[in-house]
C-alpha cells in the first residue's frame, strides 16, 4: 500500500473507518496527526469566546476570587492538571486555581463508575467549596455531563460566574454557562474517545485561560516566569537565569542576589535594579498585590524622581 499518496488515509477512513485495526502503524499515526491538525483551527474560531471568559476571570481574581475547574473523566483530569501547575509556574497560592473531578482524587488515576452522572454531587461541591467572588469553569466534551451541569446550575443560582467549555455546538453546558466556549473538533479517530481531539482542545483552552489570566495579573514579566517557585534544582537554575536576563548580572552575582532575597526571584530583581533592601522590595510588591510589572514601574518612577533632585 502506498502510504505517501495524498489524501489516502482520509479516503480509507471515509470508506472503511471501522477497519482501523487493519491499518499499519504509520497509517494510524498519520491519521491521528491529520485529525489533530484540525484542533488548533477549531480553537482559533473560539478565540473571541475565550477572550471574554479570560477577561471575566481576571476581573474576578482582582476582586479576590478563585478559579475552580470542574469535570469528569479526561475533562476533570485536565482541569486538575492545569490547576496543579499554576503554583510552581506563577508563584500563586495552592488555593487560587483549583481542580475538581467527579469521584474525587481516586478518579484522577482510576475510573469511578457513575460519578459523572451524579448531578446532585456537582451541585453540592459548589455549595461546599465556592464563594460569591469565585469562577466556576465547567469542562465537558459532550456538553451534557450531569455532574458538570449540576455544578454550573448551582453556581448560576448563587450568582457565581460560570464558564462552560464544550466540544460540541449548542450544548446544554454552553446554553447554561454565562461565558460559553465551544470547540467543535468533529468525530474522533476512535469513536467516542474524547481523550483524543477533544482532550487536546480542552488542554489548549485551559492553557490559554490560566496563562493569559496570570500574565494579566502580573505574574509574568516580559516572557519570563518571575514568580517561579524554585522547588527543585531545575527551577533554581531557571530562577538564576531569569535574574541574569533582567539585571545583566553574571551567574555568580545572580546567585548571591537570589540568596539575599531568600530565593524570591522578584525581590532579587528589584533589589538589584533599584538598590533597595529585601523588606522594601516585598513591601512594594504587596502594595501592588504582587503585580510585578506594576511594582517595577513604581520603583522606576521613584528612581527617576530621585535622579532629578
Amino acid at each position: 500500500m502506498d502510504e505517501t499518496r495524498p489524501g489516502l488515509l482520509t479516503e480509507m477512513r471515509n470508506e472503511n473507518s471501522e477497519n482501523l485495526h487493519q491499518f499499519t502503524t504509520l497509517e494510524i499515526i498519520q491519521l491521528m496527526n491529520q485529525e489533530d491538525q484540525k484542533v488548533a483551527f477549531a480553537v482559533e474560531k473560539a478565540l473571541p469566546q475565550i477572550k471574554d471568559a479570560i477577561d471575566a476571570v481576571v476581573t474576578s481574581l482582582k476582586q479576590g476570587g478563585r478559579i475552580f475547574y470542574i469535570g469528569a473523566g479526561t475533562s476533570g483530569r485536565l482541569g486538575v492538571l492545569d490547576a496543579s501547575e499554576c503554583p510552581p509556574t506563577f508563584g500563586v497560592t495552592n488555593d487560587l486555581v483549583n481542580g475538581i473531578i467527579a469521584g474525587g482524587e481516586k478518579a484522577i488515576r482510576y475510573a469511578v463508575e457513575d460519578a459523572e452522572d451524579d448531578r446532585e454531587a456537582g451541585r453540592e461541591v459548589v455549595n461546599q467549596q465556592l464563594g460569591p467572588k469565585d469562577v466556576l469553569i465547567g469542562i465537558a466534551s459532550s456538553g451534557r455531563t450531569p455532574y458538570v451541569l449540576g455544578a454550573v446550575e448551582k453556581a448560576n443560582e448563587r450568582n457565581i460566574l460560570t464558564i462552560g467549555i464544550a466540544c460540541n455546538l449548542g450544548s446544554e453546558l454552553a446554553k447554561m454557562a454565562k461565558y460559553p466556549i465551544e470547540i467543535p473538533v468533529g468525530p474522533e479517530v476512535i469513536t467516542g474517545s474524547t481523550r483524543l481531539k477533544a482532550g487536546t482542545a480542552q488542554k489548549m483552552v485551559l492553557n490559554m485561560i490560566s496563562t493569559a489570566s496570570m500574565i494579566k495579573m502580573g505574574k509574568v514579566y516580559k516572557n519570563l516566569m518571575v514568580n517561579v517557585q524554585a522547588t527543585n534544582e531545575k527551577l533554581r537554575k531557571r530562577s538564576i537565569s531569569i535574574i541574569q536576563d533582567i539585571t545583566g548580572l553574571d551567574e555568580s552575582a545572580a546567585k548571591e542576589a537570589n540568596e539575599k532575597a531568600n530565593g524570591d526571584t522578584r525581590a532579587a530583581i528589584l533589589m538589584v535594579l533599584f538598590q533597595v533592601d529585601f523588606d522594601t522590595a516585598i513591601s512594594v510588591l504587596k502594595q501592588h498585590h504582587d503585580h510585578f510589572p506594576n511594582a517595577m514601574e513604581q520603583l522606576q518612577r521613584q528612581k527617576a524622581a530621585k535622579d532629578l533632585t
